[in-house]
């Protein structure tokens, strides 16, 4: 029997990446008892709740809804109203839509509740082989090749291990990429995840490259790419002012950002003030 919940509560409900046999108790009982459902795509959403003979009111919310579909969600949830968020795959707001709903339900006051589950980038990690006590999660990296080169530029010196998401027809340009500014570094291919064609392989960018230069990739890709050796890996002032311009333009104080790149880049912090102190005063 469903037990009462809260109202206006907003509940960002983790789904299966591929198999629905992922899917946990919890998220079956949340689902049954919300007034309404706010699903990237309804038609995908509506396959999940037939197989487990759901009937619940639909709603579209994915990345290009306008901002009135926001405010008709917040309008609900302020009425009273319990809504479930949910994306295509795996956690809502992680390299999928749900952000604006979740930001202004908290900014409101409103009950905000994680129903935890799948995460391709978890499960990725967990097979990779590599160190997965700290990374970083790049989600899908930009479409453009400077513009893939530029971002990568910011992380290559970190130490931490690297996770991202890539599409089957941008996989190969991709990992020229990582091979061109990251050099050649260990990395676990995850393919498919939780899905009847699953693969995991651990290889090298390198390897990667050469493979798929003659093989069309097929399916969903996550990449599990091994952090920066910091012996041998020099700074990048490019990237350390970059960084600091980022921090900046986003409302960091001078102090702040400096204290941020040092721990990023592994820079004594009073030369990281000094470039922040230089690039404030140019601006």
């Amino acid at each position: 029997m469903s037990s009462p919940i809260p109202s206006g509560t907003l509940f960002v409900c983790a789904t299966p990446i591929g198999n629905l046999q992922d899917v946990s108790l919890r998220l079956l009982e949340t689902l049954k008892i919300v007034d309404l459902i706010a699903a990237e795509d309804t038609r995908i959403t509506l396959k999940l709740l037939s197989h487990f003979g759901i009937k619940k009111p639909l709603v579209s919310y994915h990345q290009h809804s306008p901002p009135q579909r926001t405010e008709q969600l917040l309008a609900r949830l302020k009425a009273g109203a319990s809504i479930a968020l949910v994306c295509n795959a795996g956690t809502p707001a992680i390299s999928d839509p749900g952000v604006p709903l979740v930001r202004e339900a908290l900014k409101a006051g409103i009950r905000v509740v994680p129903i935890p589950g799948p995460s391709a980038v978890t499960a990725a990690l967990s097979v990779s082989g590599l160190n997965a006590q700290r990374f970083v999660f790049l989600g899908f990296l930009p479409r453009h090749s400077s513009e893939r080169r530029a971002m990568l530029e910011l992380v290559k010196a970190l130490p931490f291990t690297l996770v991202l998401y890539e599409a089957p027809h941008r996989l190969p340009e991709t990992l020229e990429d990582l091979l061109a500014v990251l050099g050649d570094r260990t990395a676990a291919l995850c393919r498919e995840l939780t899905k009847v064609h699953e693969e995991v392989r651990l290889s090298t960018l390198a390897e990667l490259c050469r493979r798929f230069r003659t093989e069309k990739p097929l399916g969903e890709f996550t990449l599990v790419v091994e952090g920066a050796a910091a012996t041998t890996q020099p700074v990048n002032d490019a990237a350390i002012d970059e960084t600091l311009q980022q921090l900046l333009g986003q409302g960091w104080s001078v102090k702040e950002a400096a204290k941020e790149v040092s721990r990023r880049f592994g820079i004594a912090r009073s030369q990281a003030y000094r470039r922040a102190l230089q690039i404030r005063r140019k601006t």
